[in-house]
């Protein structure tokens, strides 16, 4: 009896050491897993700041580009350049960029035509020493520049304490579009929202230029971050992330970086390491005083239990000879419970396992029989070893017990297990206990992803600035976020469970409900437009989505109902439509009055060729009175060309026009408007080369017209062309189908700033205005006909001298059918 005694009094030791080795280990892996966990947290966080901050940074310069597109279709309406309108309409844009400092109008030479600083207009950019500019129709970022407005990127050594994001825009006509945004505006923003955060941010350039910083960084806006290793490493490898190291500020850091996939910057978020484990310091040490506990209550257990070894080695010789029979049953019944895939168990008082079956060993770390001898509560997760043990309080509780423990798999994994445990009684005394444990771990996965989800979702639906509201199958609001708080001036306690549109008209409410209807029969999406009263008494045109949920056997569920203000697009379309009218009125307006004033000129111009001609024929004889006359008839010739020209353009311009299309072959018209020059082009010793396709030139034209702009371009040509010079007409189909068409000649050229003004009306080259260019309307009405064909004319200036003029057409394919068409 002694040597059991101390045998038992070893293992009451050894199992106490055991159980506080465990809470030791337990609780130094929890500690770490949840230092883990709170890296990993604090990495989730940058990365979610990145994400915002850089979002943030490329939607300021989104919005300036398209800004900057709608400027320039604006100022590439008007047909003639307007300085005041052009600086007007600069600053009028300028109002509602919150974050552009500046805009400005710039040609391609680099001279600041409008801005809406007065300083920079006349300035001329350094355009070469720039980065490429964007091409026609394009914006581009380019890199931090020194100062506060254009003038002073002339100035190339000043800090760059005061600086500004050039973003480019190049229109259609050449000339280009500068916003100057405020790096200070986005850096203000971020300041505010790392604050936040306890964290740092700063934005990059790919190749390295710190364009905003948080106050804290050490880093100059400007200076050059190449060396970092998003820069050097990482960022070529993927678009965002994170890790633990060095970064710029000294020490280890959580490193986040998110690059924009529309402009070439991305955000990188740093936040010191300890700062991020501030929380978990604060666990541990909770963690340490929980430990504490734990070997207190195994010390004071262990003594109580090396005191009663002595009284319970007394009822052990008792209870022997019961126990050999209840043996014999137990190993008949260990033979069944070896099937069972539960854990199924029995124990004594205290929770001292006497029996386990073979699936013990099978999904736990321990083998079957080491488990025997053992309590419950110390084999499971030390958190939850109050649980367990409460399982085997000798109370007098009728009925099965029942909780959620943790117990670590063969792998090592935490895996849950529901127990419930049933007390045995013998003459209404507590004799031990029975149990069984199912794993539920897969549930209890499911059940957190569920609610984590859960709450993302309405946190989405929460934060969301569109109005958003939750229909059931019976009409009544479920949820309503803030935003639609915010629009209906109620609040959500008021609606939930109210009839959807009890705030509506009749006549509204029944617009709303017949496409429920329409949803709820076709499924699906659907969206539709209605006005609608703001909270402020305002009605609002919004519009409205209503998507279908579907419950899980597939049948309708409810409806979600979002709503987008559109009321500012549908003012601008408003707008937009009674400009566009206003300018159609002026423009007939014009072209009756050409076209009648034109007509009235040509009466007395015909008695004044008349009566010219007439004194030519009788003036023979005095040599004076023959040149008067002479110079009068000619005068009038050209007086008569200017209103025929007037008149081409008032009906070219006029709702009603004569233009009679059908498909044709367009190089018997070249080769026929070339024949005609034939008498012009002798006395001059000119040579006109042609070089016409042999593929047939189709494409739907108006004949006489098309001649006509042949005719005037080519005019042009012998008309400026050197005596003894070459002009050269050539027409070929591209592969792009088009039909291009190209008369050069080797006259004086056209100056570069004039290229794009010689085909407005009135208007002639600086080289021709001593008379030799004729009214300044023939190219005017070239390109007006050769746009109504949906084509193009160009000019430009030949190597070596001359001008060229290029016509594009576009084709018709052989297996098109000819037709007339009149517009």
């Amino acid at each position: 009896m002694l040597r059991e005694t101390r045998f038992l009094r070893n293992v009451v030791l050894a199992s106490a050491s055991g159980a506080a080795l465990v809470v030791v280990l337990g609780l130094s892996a929890l500690a770490w897993y949840q230092r883990a966990e709170a890296l990993g947290n604090g990495r989730a966080r940058a990365e979610l700041l990145a994400d915002v901050l850089q979002d943030q940074a490329s939607r300021t310069v989104e919005s300036a580009a398209v800004a900057l597109r709608a400027l320039g279709d604006s100022l590439q309406a008007r047909s003639q350049p307007d300085p005041a309108h052009e600086q007007a309409l600069l600053s009028q844009s300028l109002l509602g960029l919150s974050s552009v400092r500046s805009l400005a109008l710039v040609d391609e030479s680099g001279l600041v035509l409008a801005s809406s600083e007065p300083r920079d207009v006349g300035v001329r950019l350094p355009l070469a020493k720039l980065e490429s500019l964007p091409a026609a129709g394009r914006s581009k970022l380019l890199s931090l520049q020194s100062g506060r407005a254009l003038a002073d990127m002339r100035n190339s050594g000043a800090s760059h304490r005061i600086s500004f994001l050039p973003l480019w825009h190049r229109m259609a006509s050449g000339k280009l579009l500068v916003a100057l945004i405020n790096p200070d505006a986005l850096a203000t923003y971020q300041q505010t929202v790392a604050d936040q955060s306890a964290m740092q941010a700063l934005l990059v350039s790919y190749q390295g230029q710190v364009l905003t910083a948080t106050e804290r960084l050490p880093v100059e806006v400007g200076s050059s971050l190449a060396s970092h290793p998003v820069l050097a490493r990482l960022i070529g490898n993927q678009e965002h992330g994170s890790y633990l190291g060095e970064s710029v500020i000294a020490g280890p850091q959580v490193v986040a970086w998110r690059g924009s996939r529309s402009q070439p910057f991305l955000m990188l978020i740093e936040q010191p390491q300890a700062l991020a484990l501030q929380s978990w310091y604060q666990d541990v040490w909770k963690l340490v005083g929980l430990g504490l506990l734990m070997l207190s209550l195994l010390v004071a257990a262990s003594i109580v239990a090396l005191r009663s070894l002595r009284g319970r080695m007394l009822a052990v010789q008792s209870a022997q000879q019961a126990q050999e029979k209840v043996a014999l049953r137990e190993r008949e019944m260990s033979v069944v419970l070896k099937s069972v895939q539960e854990l199924i168990f029995r124990a004594g008082h205290g929770g001292v396992l006497t029996f386990v079956n073979a699936r013990w060993g099978a999904v736990t770390q321990d083998r079957a029989e080491l488990a025997v001898g053992r309590r419950l509560q110390d084999l499971v997760e030390p958190a939850d070893a109050a649980k367990a043990a409460a399982l085997f309080d000798p109370d007098d509780r009728p009925g099965p017990r029942t909780a959620q423990i943790g117990l670590r798999s063969a792998e090592g994994g935490l895996r849950q297990y529901e127990v419930a445990v049933v007390p045995l009684y013998a003459k209404q005394h507590l004799v031990g206990f029975a149990g069984s444990a199912v794993d539920v771990t897969e549930r209890e996965v499911a059940q957190h992803q569920l609610q984590r989800q859960l709450a993302f979702t309405g946190l989405l639906l929460e934060v969301s600035p569109q109005p958003i509201s939750l229909v059931d199958m019976q009409g009544q609001y479920v949820t309503v976020n803030r935003a639609w708080e915010a629009f209906t001036g109620l609040k959500r306690e008021q609606v939930i469970g109210t009839r959807v549109g009890f705030m509506l008209s009749m006549a509204d409410r029944q617009v709303h409900e017949r496409h429920d209807a329409q949803l709820l029969a076709e499924g699906g999406t659907l969206r539709y437009e209605a006005r609608m009263k703001h909270a402020d008494g305002q009605p609002r045109d919004m519009q409205v989505t209503k998507v279908l949920l579907l419950d899980e056997q597939g049948g309708p569920a409810g409806i979600l109902n979002t709503l987008m203000d559109v009321s500012e697009f549908r003012e601008a379309e408003r707008a937009t439509r009674e400009a566009r009218d206003a300018a159609e009125e002026a423009s007939r307006a014009k072209s009756e009055f050409i076209a009648n004033i034109s007509h009235e000129l040509r009466t007395p111009l015909q008695s004044i060729l008349g009566f010219s001609e007439l004194g030519v024929a009788r003036g023979r004889d005095s040599p004076r009175l023959v040149t008067m006359f002479e110079s009068i008839h000619a005068s009038g010739q050209r007086m008569l060309a200017l209103v025929n020209d007037l008149l081409d353009v008032s009906k070219i311009e006029s709702s009603v026009g004569t233009f009679h299309m059908e498909r044709c072959d367009l190089r018997a018209h070249i080769r026929s408007v070339a024949r005609e020059f034939d008498p012009l082009l002798q006395p001059r010793r000119l040579q006109l080369d042609c070089v016409i396709s042999e593929q047939p030139l189709s494409a739907k034209v108006d004949p006489l017209r098309f001649q006509q702009v042949v005719r005037n371009v080519l005019a042009n040509a012998v008309k400026f062309s050197p005596d003894g010079s070459n002009i050269e007409l050539a027409a070929s189909l591209h592969e792009d189908g088009q039909i291009h068409i190209d008369i050069a000649d080797r006259g004086p050229g056209i100056p570069p700033g004039e290229l794009e003004a010689i085909f407005d009306a009135f208007v002639q080259s600086s080289k021709t205005k001593d008379g030799s260019g004729g009214t300044g309307l023939g190219l005017a009405i070239c390109r007006k006909i050769v746009e109504l064909h949906k084509g193009s004319i160009q000019a430009s200036n030949r190597e070596g001298g001359g001008a060229l003029f290029s016509i594009v057409l576009p084709g018709r394919g052989d297996a098109e059918t000819g037709f007339t068409t009149t517009y």
